[in-house]
Parts: structure tokens; C-alpha cells; sequence
């Protein structure tokens, strides 16, 4: 099946790719019923002739491409109204019924506060659309009404406070929260390219709206990904407040498996600048060697121990919302890390003698090299999760 993404390089469209491509090339094995074609990524920067071509060859279309920080409130309509049109005349031209999917917000319900929303009304605009297509077409349409998106990649400063709060704290800079009490439906990418993924397997998830809740419904008119979580401000904040003071109290979080807690922490990482990557720990010597305080946890993580002979390299992975420490502890090695899509490596010299912790970063390929031609390299490794072999979420790239 051939996919065309629009909006490809924004937030949700850039995890969708990354995640399609470990489906295509055999990396990601947990849905052996995908079977991925070509992907076509359609931007900004593309070309009305490459739009052309998608359309023709499309097996499925998600439509992520829109607007909602524009200079003028007109540009709203235009962005999600406008290239919408675009699209689906581009598909009826060339007789494409491939499901089609929408990105669109909770704002279009107009419920509430959203009641006099300029992007609500674009989006809603949007939605009238595409159910008009596929009453005209008979093509299959998926209706998406996101609450607030949050995890690894979002634009901090932009729309989504999440993101600028996670971004702020990690690189201690202030934050304003004028009602701590105001509480978020969030919904964390990984959990929504789970859902699209579903899609892609004709097993969406269905509802109709009352306000702003989504009611799941077998045959409803909308889709919805159904993992979300609430939280207010003020816990939001609490808890980034928390993963920032970590490498001084070497005290880890509960973070139980699928909590809104574990998801938080994996984006706070992905913030870090390269100065907090690694960060000193505290050596006690004596005659007998040494004794270091590594990390704390009430009841979660697992630790490990590696050791690498000489010159092997281990690694060339990356994963989506599991994080790692790298800790050596004995020998002399190299750790690169590079953020998935970027050319930039990172490069972390790591040795026995001074103890660093380095974090393998969510969204980041990592490796670790032993430079020695003498001596085991040992590192102990912890993770915020055990391996499950059945959802590893570790795909092979090499640094």
C-alpha cells in the first residue's frame, strides 16, 4: 500500500513517517499485516506536479497539513479549508477512492469556549467537506477531532504549552501558569500513531462528540484515538519540576507502564539540551576502588550491566518513548547519539574514571564503542521499562 502524508514535516506528520518507514523496511515487525509501499511526504515545499503524482498512486491518504498559528484569522480557512479542497478535487480527477483521513480538533465541535473559534469554524469547514467527498465518491473517510498533542518533537512557543513548559524547564528558563487548576486532555503522539496505524488496518476507533467528549460508538461518525490522559497545570508542572531536579536527587518517578507520568518524562527529554545529556556523578574512593550512588526508584526500571570487548560496537538503535541511561563504569568508550532525521552527532567520551550518566534520548539512534584494544568496556544500563519482546520499540539505525 502506498501512503501520501501532507503536512509531513509537522509534529504529527514527521512521527507518522519515522514510524511508517521502521513498518516498510521491516524494523517495526508488530503489525505484520501492514504491508508499506511507497511513502509519499507532501509538504510546503512540494510541488503541485508531486501532489499530482500522490493522488494517482495513493493507497491511503492522511491529510495532516493545515494551519492554526496564522498572521491573519482568514488564513485559517485557506489552510484547512482551501488545500483540503485541493486535495480531494486532485483525488476525484485521477478516480482515487482510497480512505482518506483528516486531522482535525476537538475545537470544531464549537462547544464551549471553542463556540466562537475562527480555527474551529475552519476546521469544522474541513470536516462538511470531506464527509461531502466520501457521500459523493463512496470513498471511506476518517474523521479525526484531536484534543491537545503533546510528546517528543512538538514546537515548543508555538501551540502547545506542554511542549513550551517542557522545553522552558529543561532549559531553565520561566515558565507563567496564571491557573494551575485548568485542566488538559492530552494525547500523546505515540499513542496517536498507534491509532493511525489501527486506521491503516481498517480497525479505527469510532465515536460521536457530546461537547468536547468523545462517545465511543461503533458507527459513529467520527474517529478518535481512545488512550488520552487529564491532568491539570499545576500537576504538569509538578512533575517537570521533578525530572529536573533528577540528576541532583538521583531520586527516579513512579513511571507505571502507559501512565501519563512515563509518556511526561519521555517528552521532557526530548528537550535536553546537549550540556544536560550528561550530567557528573558524585565518586566515594577509597583503597578498595570506589562506591557510587547511581539512580533511585521505588518500584520501576530495570538495571543492567554491560560489558563490551575491545573494540566492539553495540547499539544503532532508537526508540520512541523508551529512554535510557548509559552508564560506564569501568574501560574507556565512545557513545554518539543522532537525532532520527537530522545529520548532527552527538558524542559523549565515557570512561571508568570519571562516571558520567549519559541519557539515550527518545527519538535519538544511539551507539556505544569501546576504544580500548585491551580492556572490557562495562556499563551499567538502566531502562525505564522491561524489554518486552513482543513491543520492543527499538528499531535499527545505525549513528
Amino acid at each position: 500500500m502506498n501512503i501520501l502524508v501532507t503536512g509531513a514535516k509537522g509534529f504529527v506528520g514527521r512521527n507518522l513517517v519515522e514510524n511508517l518507514k521502521t513498518l516498510c523496511d521491516g524494523r517495526n515487525r508488530t503489525r505484520p499485516n501492514l504491508q508499506i509501499g511507497e511513502i509519499y511526504e507532501y509538504d510546503l515545499d512540494s510541488t503541485p506536479e508531486e501532489l499530482e503524482e500522490y493522488c494517482a498512486k495513493a493507497g491511503f491518504v492522511f491529510n495532516l497539513a493545515g494551519v492554526n498559528r496564522p498572521k491573519d484569522p482568514a488564513e485559517f480557512r485557506q489552510g484547512n479549508f482551501g488545500f483540503a479542497s485541493t486535495l480531494l478535487e486532485t483525488l476525484k480527477r485521477h478516480g482515487n477512492t482510497c480512505p482518506v483521513m483528516l486531522s482535525s480538533s476537538i475545537q470544531a465541535t464549537l462547544a464551549g469556549r471553542f463556540g466562537t473559534s475562527e480555527y474551529g469554524l475552519s476546521k469544522r469547514d474541513g470536516e462538511e467537506l470531506f464527509f461531502q467527498y466520501g457521500a459523493e465518491t463512496g470513498a471511506k473517510v476518517l474523521v479525526y477531532r484531536f484534543p491537545n498533542l503533546a510528546g517528543k518533537w512538538v514546537r515548543p512557543n508555538y501551540n502547545s504549552a506542554v511542549g513550551t513548559f517542557c522545553n522552558n524547564i529543561a532549559n531553565d528558563l520561566p515558565i507563567t501558569v496564571n491557573d494551575p487548576s485548568v485542566e488538559l486532555e492530552l494525547l500523546f503522539i505515540d499513542d496517536l500513531v498507534e491509532e493511525m496505524l489501527d486506521a491503516l488496518e481498517g480497525r479505527e476507533h469510532r465515536c460521536e462528540f457530546n461537547g468536547v467528549e468523545a462517545v465511543s460508538t461503533s458507527n459513529g461518525r467520527y474517529c478518535y484515538a481512545p488512550v488520552t490522559h487529564k491532568a491539570t497545570l499545576g500537576r504538569i508542572v509538578e512533575l517537570l519540576k521533578q525530572f529536573h531536579e533528577q540528576p541532583q536527587t538521583l531520586m527516579m518517578p513512579a513511571i507505571p507502564a502507559g501512565s501519563f507520568e512515563k509518556k511526561l518524562y519521555s517528552m521532557y527529554l526530548s528537550y535536553l539540551p546537549k550540556e544536560k545529556i550528561a550530567f557528573d556523578l558524585k565518586m566515594n574512593c577509597d583503597a578498595r576502588g570506589s562506591f557510587t550512588e547511581l539512580l533511585k526508584t521505588a518500584e520501576h526500571g530495570q538495571f543492567s550491566v554491560n560489558i563490551s570487548r575491545p573494540g566492539i560496537t553495540k547499539g544503532q538503535h532508537w526508540h520512541n518513548c523508551k529512554w535510557e541511561f548509559f552508564i560506564v563504569v569501568s574501560g574507556h568508550g565512545l557513545i554518539q547519539e543522532r537525532k532520527i532525521g537530522t545529520d548532527e552527532v552527538l558524542e559523549f567520551e565515557v570512561s571508568g574514571e570519571k562516571i558520567q550518566a549519559v541519557h539515550m534520548l527518545p527519538g535519538y539512534t544511539h551507539n556505544i564503542i569501546n576504544l580500548s584494544q585491551t580492556e572490557n568496556l562495562v556499563t551499567l544500563m538502566w531502562a525505564n521499562e522491561p524489554f518486552d519482546p513482543s513491543h520492543p520499540d527499538t528499531f535499527f539505525e545505525p549513528v
